[in-house]
């Protein structure tokens, strides 16, 4: 805490999906700030879940991701691998539990199939155009990943990794340490 009491600020991540022929990427960075200070460099904020079936990336203070993490895969086996219901039950949980409420994160879920933002605000989005960015530099990795979906052939993995490299090259926030997971 800084010494008006105000909390700093952590800032962490940017993850990005691409989905494009049939293969779904999604990306994340490693990188973990406090304030002006990169505290970690290789943070793996995209991972497998429900037996390898579905990818999660996810944003925002760390343990708050992780506990919806957690609650998200609880969800995704009572509703047997169903992403969308899943989805949609985590956000209501999300945004009623007086706990839960309070978790500053936001997530992507794919299992190659369908793909979703999910929030805390109750917002579960689908992508219309195969893109999804979340986090501190996702609206330069979101861009880049617009142009290279327009003007090449490169494959989803390929686009995620280029993308994100050139949102490091631009963000603070964001690095060059990353982990890249397809369904």
């Amino acid at each position: 805490m800084k010494e008006s009491g105000e909390r700093r600020a952590l800032r962490s991540t940017t993850v990005l999906l691409v989905s494009r022929d049939g293969k779904t990427a999604m990306g994340g960075d490693g990188q973990v700030t406090l304030g002006e200070t990169v505290i970690k460099g290789n943070a793996r904020k995209v991972r497998r879940i429900y037996q390898g079936k579905v990818v999660a990336g996810f944003a925002g203070a760390t343990a708050d991701a992780f506990t919806l993490l957690s609650r998200f895969e609880g969800k995704l086996e009572q509703y047997q691998g169903q992403l969308e219901r899943a989805s949609i039950e985590l956000t209501k949980d999300w945004r009623t539990d007086k706990y839960l409420r309070h978790l500053e994160a936001l997530m992507i879920v794919s299992d190659g199939k369908d793909s979703f933002l999910i929030s805390g605000k109750g917002d579960v989005i689908a992508s219309d155009e195969g893109l999804l960015a979340v986090g501190s530099g996702s609206m330069y990795a979101l861009a880049a990943a617009r142009a290279l979906m327009r003007h090449t052939e490169l494959s989803a993995k390929e686009i995620v990794e280029e993308s994100l490299r050139i949102a490091g090259e631009i963000c603070i926030y964001t690095n060059s340490d990353i982990v890249v997971e397809e369904v």
